[in-house]
C-alpha cells in the first residue's frame, strides 16, 4: 500500500503561483499524476510523470504554465502552477500506480489516492 498526502494548497490571485507537493510513503516504479476537481465537475488529469524518468505529459490547458517533477529521495511529487485562472480552483489530488494499458487522465487507472488540497484562485 502507498499512502499519499499533498499540500501546498492555498488561495492566490488570478496571475499568481502556487507549489503543490505530494509526499509518498513509498515511491514504486510506475506513473504518478495530479488531478484536478473543479467545483462540481468530474476529476481530470493535468499532468502525469513516470518516476524512473520520461518526458512529463500535460493537459492542453496547463500547459506552459504548470510542471510536474518528481523527487526520488524525498519520495515527493510536486506541481508548480503558475499563470493561474480562476478555472483552475477546485481540488488537487495526487495519485499513483502503473496504469496497466490504463489511461493516464482517468482516475481510476490509479491504484493509490491522496486527499485533496485545495486551490482557490480570484479574479
Amino acid at each position: 500500500h502507498v499512502e499519499l498526502v499533498e499540500s501546498g494548497g492555498g488561495s492566490v490571485q488570478a496571475g499568481g503561483s502556487l507549489r503543490l507537493s505530494c509526499t509518498a510513503s513509498r515511491l514504486t516504479s510506475g506513473i504518478m499524476a495530479w488531478f484536478h476537481q473543479p467545483p462540481g465537475k468530474e476529476r481530470e488529469g493535468v499532468a502525469g510523470i513516470y518516476t524512473d524518468g520520461g518526458d512529463p505529459i500535460y493537459r492542453d490547458s496547463v500547459k506552459g504554465r504548470f510542471t510536474i517533477s518528481v523527487d526520488n529521495a524525498k519520495n515527493t511529487l510536486y506541481l508548480q502552477m503558475s499563470g493561474l485562472k480562476p478555472e483552475d480552483t477546485g481540488m488537487y489530488y495526487c495519485v499513483a500506480g502503473w496504469l496497466y494499458g490504463g489511461t493516464w487522465y482517468l482516475s481510476s487507472s490509479y491504484e493509490y489516492k491522496g486527499r485533496g488540497t485545495r486551490v482557490t484562485v480570484s479574479s
